[in-house]
């Protein structure tokens, strides 16, 4: 299987700072932002964008969420409680 990367491990190996990956993909930076932050998933065509900025395919991105899904909602393990 071919390695997922996530945008700010790219933006380290080509030197790229969150300010030239703005300028260069296009994208607002509270977009970039919140991609970086893990908040965001980008459409396909923000995808393209910012892979072709990053010298490579959208399918060697590792997209979405870096969140635990059980926090999405404010709610985590309740451990110690009786349901």
């Amino acid at each position: 299987m071919n390695q997922l990367w996530v945008v700010r491990d790219l933006m380290a190996e080509r030197g790229l700072s969150r300010e030239q990956l703005i300028a260069r993909s296009g994208l607002e930076p509270r977009v970039v932002d919140a991609i970086l932050e893990g908040r965001y998933t980008p459409s396909p065509q923000q995808r393209k964008r910012l892979a072709e900025v990053l010298e490579t395919v959208p399918e060697a991105i590792a997209w979405g969420h870096v969140n635990p899904i059980a926090h999405i909602h404010g709610h985590g393990p309740q451990f110690g409680r009786s349901p």
